[in-house]
């Protein structure tokens, strides 16, 4: 009789996953990594934000340059009001322009 009942009793069977050694090694591995590659990206995310700014200030020097040699100012000096008003920055140039002052024809960044 008991042979019967095996027969049709559900049979068990071996669960299948990891064990917690694996899963720990496995997250020491992740964390290892993320401590190596996590200064990287803060030094490229800082390096990108000064190529940024470096080629702002290029673009704002351009546009000063372009502004002192095309416009018969009277008297007009060259500043970020004046060249956004005659169209040479846009309104987000001219937003962004708050950061930098320009002092006979030069762009320089303020300093933080």
């Amino acid at each position: 009789m008991k042979n019967i009942l095996t027969k049709f009793a559900p049979k068990k069977r071996k669960v299948k996953g990891f064990t917690l050694i694996e899963m720990v090694v496995v997250v020491a591995i992740i964390v290892m990594l993320l401590i190596i590659i996590a200064p990287n990206l803060t030094k490229q995310k800082n390096s990108a934000k000064e190529r940024t700014n470096d080629a702002f200030k290029t673009t704002l020097q351009t546009q000063a340059t372009l502004y002192e040699d095309d416009k018969d100012r009277n008297g007009k000096e060259i500043n970020f009001q004046n060249m956004f008003d005659d169209g040479y920055l846009t309104k987000k140039q001219f937003t962004k322009s708050k950061n930098y002052t320009v002092t006979d024809g030069v762009v320089e960044r303020n300093a933080k």
